[in-house]
């Protein structure tokens, strides 16, 4: 039978709790690891923010569970993939998972007395969705950096957008670009069009007050900004940069 070390259970207290935490710690990434390179081939069959949606819409009248349905990365159409690059992250092949250029004119339009924006990068916007839970507190984040780091080492960059397409949420109660495609156009992901794509892409930061279904004037304003920007990055051929 495995005995445990005398070390762990022997000296002064101080000592062994440091030990079995810096233990447990040692596991923890280990199992983070090993459970980050399993999905650059394993879909991943749902998400941290999917269950939180079901736990508190549990008998709710007027948001049901999560819709969602996966679809691989070439059953997507190439126009919602670039529309979420020109929304939400142009410096995507770029950068390591952190947009430090994005972050800086931020805290410097913040600071001249602009409202203060995200800058969350696609990839962290996956590790978030995948493992964390809704926040801003410095517990969260540092997690968050520590899951995009584990991201961006382990998977190529066309993972990391067809997991975000699969996992993102689109509406109120619509998670993937393939459940939302379905349920607000009424056909796969694969037939979307170019402004269909980018009107996808406009309601991205905040999916439940901005709706596909019911387009403000800020989401018919901000559809016709994505699609000049997906132009101004050479239409589909920027993907290939991935």
């Amino acid at each position: 039978m495995a005995t445990i070390s005398p070390i762990l259970t022997k000296g002064p207290l101080w000592r062994r709790v440091l030990l079995w935490s810096a233990l447990l710690v040692t596991l923890l990434a280990l199992i983070s690891v090993l459970l980050v390179a399993s999905l650059r081939w394993v879909n991943p069959p749902t998400t941290a923010f999917m269950l939180q949606h079901n736990w508190q819409t549990r008998g709710s009248d007027e948001t049901g569970p999560a819709r969602h349905a996966w679809v691989s990365w070439d059953n997507i159409s190439p126009q919602v993939a670039l529309a979420v690059i020109a929304a939400e992250d142009q410096r995507f092949s770029q950068h390591k998972g952190f947009d430090f250029q994005s972050m800086g004119e931020a805290v410097r339009t913040y600071r001249e007395g602009g409202r203060m924006r995200g800058a969350s990068t696609i990839s962290q916007q996956v590790a978030k969705n995948l493992f964390l839970w809704p926040g801003r507190n410095m517990a969260r984040k540092a997690i968050e950096a520590y899951f995009t780091v584990l991201i961006e080492f382990l998977w190529p960059k066309q993972r990391v957008l067809e997991v975000y397409l699969n996992v993102a949420q689109f509406g109120p109660d619509v998670y993937g670009v393939e459940a939302a495609s379905q349920a607000y156009f009424g056909k796969p992901a694969s037939q979307l069009t170019p402004s269909e794509a980018a009107r996808m892409a406009a309601v991205l930061p905040n999916p439940v007050r901005f709706r596909l279904d019911q387009p403000s004037d800020h989401v018919w304003q901000r559809q016709q900004w994505i699609e000049r920007q997906m132009r101004q990055l050479g239409g589909t051929r920027h993907l290939e940069r991935l």
